[in-house]
This record gives structure tokens, C-alpha cells and sequence, in this order.
């Protein structure tokens, strides 16, 4: 993940510019007179709907809605729970 320092003021005029970088992947850490206040950081995709994730890669270009007859709706994601997939991992080595 890349990160940068940038001042409040620079932080106000470019504010577009580092919430695109943000959104690629980027940190930026916020300082006030040179010492650090706050920072942007991009959300966790695990925090976001499917339906969010989809839009993301589709503005990204690395995905394609398929616009044959029949497709509908996305349907929501079935919730889990948390580490599932560990856990499963995990039963099949102690009984495997």
C-alpha cells in the first residue's frame, strides 16, 4: 500500500485528487504544522455491500455486466460468519 504525508492545507485544494488515490489503494496520513492528525485510509472491502464491490470493479473497468436476456438483480450475499472458511479448514485437518 503506498502512503504519503500531506499538510490540511494541501489536503483542502487537492482533496479530489487524494480521495482518488485513496480509492486505488493509497494512505495518506494528515499533518498539522508537520505533526501527524489523522489520516484517509480506503474502506476494508469486507465492509462493503456485494452490490458496492460489484459497482467498484465495474467503474474500474475489471468488470463486465452481462446484459444477456435472463439476467436480473445481483442477489444479496448469504451473511456468515466471520472465518468460516478457517474454520471448516481447520475441522477437515482434525478429522481428515
Amino acid at each position: 500500500m503506498q502512503s504519503r504525508t500531506v499538510g490540511i492545507r494541501d489536503a483542502k485544494i487537492h482533496l479530489s485528487k487524494l480521495i482518488k488515490m485513496v480509492r486505488k489503494g493509497s494512505e495518506i496520513t494528515l499533518t498539522d504544522r508537520g505533526q501527524p492528525v489523522g489520516k484517509i485510509v480506503p474502506i476494508d472491502n469486507g465492509e462493503l455491500s456485494l452490490s458496492v464491490r460489484i459497482k467498484r470493479l465495474e467503474n474500474q473497468g475489471l468488470l463486465e455486466i452481462c446484459s444477456e436476456k435472463g439476467q436480473g438483480k445481483i442477489p444479496e450475499a448469504i451473511p456468515v460468519q466471520k472465518n468460516i472458511a478457517q474454520i471448516f479448514l481447520k475441522e477437515d485437518r482434525e478429522h481428515g
